[in-house]
């Protein structure tokens, strides 16, 4: 009687042991689902302001550049793209993940610069936090979004910080990685609703 009990409780520690996501995925991911609440609750604020305007965007604040940003959100989904090559390439080899991960670093960087330059130019022709409600739903959802593309670069140099010392697992990068993918697939929504 005492071999068919030690079996169970055997299976049941091995049942234990096998874990379908990573701890780190599994936080990231309940992190990530309260964000898109935060989004979506900002995004639906957005629109219920701008069905109750007259005017939106109001005559006399700026437009905002919709082509500049156009091209700066396909640079921000490419290095989405270049995140999930160097996911990609870890299957093979970690050896191969270098290139496509500072890549998709770059590129991040590149997009959080571009806004900012965008930013800079908006506030110069008169578009502040407090220059009207469309500024300010402007610098709420954008600055929202800013701060957590910023938040995710930095989670991108740290992996590739430790790729390169040769101090990263896989279950890092895939946790990093499903922070940026949320920063990238994000904007497009908030491109759409604020920009268009």
């Amino acid at each position: 009687m005492t071999a068919p009990s030690a079996s169970l409780a055997g299976r049941a520690v091995q049942a234990r042991r096998q874990q379908v996501l990573p701890n780190g995925v599994l936080g990231m991911l309940v992190f990530v689902l309260t964000e898109v609440m935060l989004f979506a609750g900002l995004i639906s604020a957005h629109a219920i302001a701008m069905a109750g305007a007259t005017e939106w965007p109001p005559l006399n604040q700026p437009r905002l550049p919709v082509v500049v940003t156009l091209l700066n959100t396909v640079a921000l989904l490419v290095s989405g793209g270049m995140l999930a090559w160097a996911q990609r390439a870890w299957r093979r080899s970690s050896q191969t993940v270098n290139p496509p991960l500072f890549g998709a670093l770059a590129l991040g960087l590149f997009f959080v610069l571009m806004q900012g330059r965008e930013w800079v130019a908006l506030i110069r022709e008169g578009l502040t936090l407090t220059s009207s409600t469309y500024g300010g739903f402007f610098y709420l959802i954008v600055g929202a979004h800013a701060l957590h593309a910023l938040a995710a670069i930095l989670a991108l140099a740290w992996a590739w910080r430790r790729l390169a010392v040769g101090r990263l697992a896989e279950a890092q990068l895939a946790t990093v990685a499903v922070f940026w993918y949320f920063v990238v697939l994000v904007w497009p929504f908030i491109y759409i609703r604020v920009y268009l």
